[in-house]
C-alpha cells in the first residue's frame, strides 16, 4: 500500500482515478477546492477506510505529517468555461499551485505527476501533435490563462526535476469524456449529450468541420498509471485517442445514439479555438506500453447513459 494524493480528485478525471487507486489497494488522500470538482464523485468512496478528503485550494500551501509516496496534480479548471470564468485564479492555479505541489514533493520524496494538456500546443500547426512540437500559442488570449499555464506549469517541473532531482512526471492530456463529466461542464461531449436529451438544439462553434480526438476516461486512467509506474522517463508523453473527428460528425453521432430531434445549428468560432486536434501516440506506446481500447460509439453510449440518470 502507498499514499497517493490527487489534487482535483473530485473532479471528473480525478474521481476515476482516485476509484482505481483506492481499487489497488492504495491509501487515497483527496484534495480539491470544490470550484468544479463534486462531493457527488467521490460520495462512493466515503465508506472507504483508505480514503480521506482534504477541502483545500493548492494556491495555498498544503502541508501533512503523513508521508506521501505519489502525487498526481489534476488541479486547474478544463473547460474553457471554467478556466476562463477567473482567468487569474487559472494561471496562480498553474504557477503558484504549482509551486506548492512540487515543493510539497520534494519535501516528501514523492514522485509527483503534471496533468498537462494538449492545449500547450495551441492552434497546431503540426499535425497530428508529437510531444517535439512546441506548439502556436497566443499568450494574450482569453484562453491563454489555461495554455499558457500549463505551459508554465510544465517549465517548472522541468525545472524542479533540474534543480532539486524531484521525480517528475508530465502528461499532456487530450479530450477526455465519460461518466462524472458535470452538466455545465462546457466541453463539447457533454454539451452536446445533455441539449440531445433534452431535445434542444446542439450549438455547433464555428462551421463544424474542426476535428478533435476523444479519449475515454477509463483508457486515460490507465494511461496515468503506467506513467507514474514507469521508470526512468519523465515525459513529456500524450495521452488521448488517435481516432480524428470533426465536430459535425461528433454531433451526428449524438444524436443518432440518443434518439434525438435536436437540430444542429452554428454558431461563432471562438477566438484562438484550435482547428484541428489529433495526438501522435507513438511515444507512449513505445514508453508505457500503452494505447486506448474504447472506440468513440462505445464510450458515447456509457456516457449518454450516464447522464440519463443525472438529468
Amino acid at each position: 500500500m502507498k499514499t497517493m494524493l490527487v489534487t482535483g480528485g473530485a473532479g471528473f478525471i480525478g474521481s476515476h482515478l482516485c476509484g482505481k487507486l483506492l481499487e489497488l489497494g492504495h491509501k487515497v488522500i483527496c484534495l480539491d477546492n470544490f470550484f468544479t470538482g463534486s462531493k457527488k464523485n467521490i460520495q462512493p468512496f466515503s465508506a472507504n477506510k483508505n480514503f480521506s478528503l482534504v477541502e483545500h485550494d493548492i494556491i495555498k500551501p498544503y502541508f501533512t505529517q503523513e508521508k506521501i509516496d505519489q502525487i498526481y496534480n489534476l488541479a486547474c479548471p478544463a473547460s474553457p468555461l471554467h478556466y476562463q470564468f477567473d482567468a487569474i485564479q487559472t494561471v496562480k492555479a498553474n504557477t503558484i499551485g504549482v509551486i506548492n505541489i512540487l515543493g510539497l514533493a520534494k519535501k516528501h520524496q514523492a514522485r509527483i505527476l503534471q496533468a498537462s494538456t494538449s492545449e500547450i500546443y495551441g492552434d497546431p500547426q503540426a499535425h497530428p501533435q508529437t510531444e517535439s512540437y512546441w506548439g502556436n500559442v497566443n499568450c494574450i488570449g482569453t484562453r491563454s490563462c489555461y495554455d499558457e499555464g500549463k505551459r508554465c506549469a510544465e517549465t517548472l517541473f522541468f525545472d524542479y526535476q533540474r534543480q532539486n532531482l524531484v521525480d517528475i512526471k508530465v502528461v499532456r492530456i487530450f479530450n477526455t469524456y465519460g461518466p462524472n463529466m458535470a452538466v455545465n461542464d462546457g466541453r463539447v461531449v457533454s454539451n452536446f449529450i445533455v441539449q440531445a436529451l433534452k431535445g434542444i438544439d446542439i450549438t455547433i462553434n464555428g462551421d463544424g468541420r474542426q476535428t478533435r480526438s476523444f479519449c475515454y476516461v477509463d483508457d486515460l486512467v490507465e494511461g496515468l498509471l503506467a506513467m507514474m509506474a514507469k521508470e526512468k522517463f519523465s515525459g513529456p508523453v500524450n495521452l488521448g485517442n488517435a481516432g480524428e473527428f470533426t465536430i459535425a460528425e461528433l454531433a451526428e453521432m449524438i444524436i443518432k445514439l440518443t434518439d434525438s430531434q435536436s437540430r444542429t445549428i452554428y454558431n461563432k468560432l471562438p477566438a484562438d479555438d484550435p482547428v484541428k486536434r489529433k495526438p501522435d501516440l507513438a511515444l507512449a506506446k513505445e514508453k508505457l506500453g500503452w494505447q486506448p481500447k474504447i472506440e468513440l460509439a462505445e464510450g458515447l453510449k456509457k456516457t449518454i447513459a450516464y447522464f440519463k440518470k443525472i438529468i
